[in-house]
């Protein structure tokens, strides 16, 4: 038996970093990531079910469908439904709420959505490092399309930005929406792309596609306060719910984890020395 040249699967990328693909919500824009859980939160209010900010956070970065679905599922939620409507949530009723909810978070999307500081200028500085902006999300394309008219009217511009829904195979934890990225973008290796993203399916979704993954902690739904919020904290406070936050996105496959979008380059550089010297690890 003639064996293949191993080389060949083995060989190790040594390269710059070829595109960076960014989350919306709590990532690039939303510090605290309140425009998906407050929209939720009212969806179902509309069905006479009370959910709280911290139960609607709970599935955060999954499409939404799922992620009401996923809401519907916490025993505590289940239980009031129940309670409400004499029977367990459905299908027809995610269906439901999600009809309710769409038009909601279309209208006030852009309400919540201001760039995050330093976020138009790490987008401008990947761009003099010669890297493409990608980005995904958890909203679908109706929802996206607002969202990107505000980021545009605020100076945030991005090179790709692939809807929950646009993508036939579904969305997050699965790794579809960041390698339509890099279909888009052309970046010719998964290991030079790195996903950017404050939610657990977030991390799984850059991990499943073969990149490397920052995990945003303080202007993100693990922490989920403004910045008015957490500029009130004590620093003791503060860094409590960094290393919280922190520990809940490195123990999902988080390479590394920062701040905010502001401190990623810092991340960026790390990654590229690894690159540099074919350490992918």
């Amino acid at each position: 038996m003639i064996l293949p040249d191993a080389y060949r699967y083995t060989r190790r990328y040594q390269g710059p970093i070829q595109t960076v693909i960014f989350d919306w919500a709590g990532t690039m824009v939303d510090f605290g990531s309140f425009a998906p859980t407050q929209v939720l939160i009212d969806a179902f209010r509309g069905f006479d079910v009370e959910v709280t900010l911290p139960e609607a956070r709970q599935p955060m970065g999954l499409p939404k469908w799922d992620h009401i679905q996923a809401l519907g599922k916490i025993p505590a939620v289940a239980a009031r439904w129940h309670a409400c409507h004499g029977r367990p949530m459905t299908s027809a009723d995610v269906d439901a709420i999600y009809k309710t909810f769409l038009p909601l978070q279309v209208e006030r999307v852009a309400r919540y959505s201001d760039p995050i500081a330093g976020a138009t200028q790490v987008i401008e500085n990947l761009r003099k490092r010669g890297a493409k902006v990608g980005s995904c999300s958890g909203y679908p394309r109706v929802v996206m399309e607002r969202l990107l008219e505000h980021a545009r009217s605020r100076g945030l511009v991005v090179d790709c930005a692939i809807a929950a829904d646009d993508c036939k195979a579904g969305g997050r934890p699965g790794p579809w929406m960041a390698l339509a990225n890099v279909l888009e973008l052309g970046a010719t290796d998964v290991r030079a792309c790195v996903k950017v993203d404050d939610t657990v399916p977030g991390i799984e979704e850059g991990l499943a596609a073969g990149m490397w993954c920052v995990g945003i902690v303080l202007s993100g739904n693990e922490v989920g306060l403004s910045a008015a919020e957490l500029a009130s904290r004590s620093p003791a406070a503060v860094a409590e719910l960094r290393a919280r936050a922190g520990a809940t996105l490195l123990h999902a496959g988080a390479h590394l984890v920062v701040d905010t979008i502001a401190d990623l380059p810092a991340a960026l550089d790390l990654i590229q020395e690894r690159l540099a010297r074919g350490n992918l690890e």
